[in-house]
């Protein structure tokens, strides 16, 4: 399946879709965030665990201008890395958008 297919698929079947890389501590805070506030569907990807991690990252590169990790799509809304979810957490935003 291609890079395109896979993210496109992950965020349209998922309430939250995370591609990360198992090592980075900035996705490790934002998957804990996610997962211990929200009961929502959530799928991850560790890009740096998969064979098409750098396709996947180039693609989302090419569709959201974003290329680093964590890169974090909820409601189908690309949302950002995990400043931006816990910015929009405390905000209140992220519940509005699991709706």
């Amino acid at each position: 399946m291609a890079a395109k297919d896979i993210v496109e698929k992950a965020i349209s079947e998922n309430k939250i879709a995370i591609f990360s890389k198992s090592w980075c501590p900035y996705c490790k805070k934002a998957k804990t965030l996610l997962s211990q506030e929200y009961d929502a569907q959530t799928v991850v990807f560790e890009l740096d665990e998969r064979e098409d991690g750098g396709a996947i990252q180039n693609y989302l590169l090419e569709r959201d201008g974003q290329r680093t990790v964590p890169n974090i799509f909820i409601g189908q809304k690309h949302i950002g890395g995990c400043d931006d979810v816990f910015t929009k957490h405390k905000k209140g935003e992220i519940a509005a958008l699991l709706k």
